[in-house]
């Protein structure tokens, strides 16, 4: 489908067959996989979700391997722990209360263009691969990023953009909801705010339909 003026391309089938789900998700030359498992029984005495969301940067998606002293790759980066965090955001309420199952969903960074962030491309990856496994998951979510450059609104700007744009509003959400705001801004009036709102949720539903019919096609 097409988002903000370029592709975006959900694919499976390919990688992580025995994943409880899995799907990449491609924009531009930037590129994640998401994967989505859960054990098969409840954790004993968990009255509470156990569920875990990585973020994996891979030296190789920029083109590079670690060199120097440490020779492998060292812990996770901000950008990848923050991530992290806001993935798990917006999934975490929507699964039923009574899960107790541990869920690991584990997002790697297998391609990076230096040009478009992959925080929203996770959170897509994410729901698509949830959406699609054997996992209690019933509302899909799609994710963009609204930004304010030279007064007009951009739907997942550039990493170029963002140095100049007013606004970086992230908004993850069902078809019907929003499920999770995150901003940086200058001062921008209400107006304003609430039409890059109306248009991320725009933007969301669509994605919400295109997980839907891939789910319709291959879920299990």
């Amino acid at each position: 489908m097409e988002v903000g003026g370029r592709v975006l391309e959900i694919e499976h089938g390919r990688v992580a067959n025995q994943a409880g789900g899995a799907v990449t998700v491609r924009y531009g030359d930037t590129m994640v996989l998401a994967t989505a498992t859960a054990s098969k029984s409840p954790r004993p005495g968990a009255d509470f979700l156990p569920l875990t969301v990585d973020v994996a940067e891979k030296a190789y998606a920029n083109g590079k391997l670690p060199g120097g002293f440490f020779k492998r790759e060292g812990r996770p980066a901000t950008e990848a722990i923050l991530a992290a965090r806001v993935i798990d955001r917006p999934i975490r309420p929507l699964f039923s209360k009574t899960l107790h199952n541990d869920i690991q969903i584990i997002i790697t960074v297998l391609s990076s263009d230096g040009v478009n962030p992959y925080s929203a491309l996770g959170i897509v990856g994410a729901s698509c691969a949830l959406a699609i496994s054997d996992i209690p998951f019933h509302d899909p979510i799609g994710s963009c990023v609204i930004g304010l450059v030279d007064g007009e609104l951009v739907v997942n700007p550039t990493y170029q953009e963002l140095q100049t744009s007013d606004l970086e509003l992230m908004v993850a959400g069902t078809g019907d909801a929003t499920m999770m705001v995150e901003s940086g801004a200058n001062f921008v009036s209400e107006d304003v705010l609430l039409d890059a709102l109306e248009l991320a949720q725009e933007v969301n539903g669509a994605i919400v339909e295109q997980i839907e019919e891939i789910r319709a096609k291959v879920g299990k």
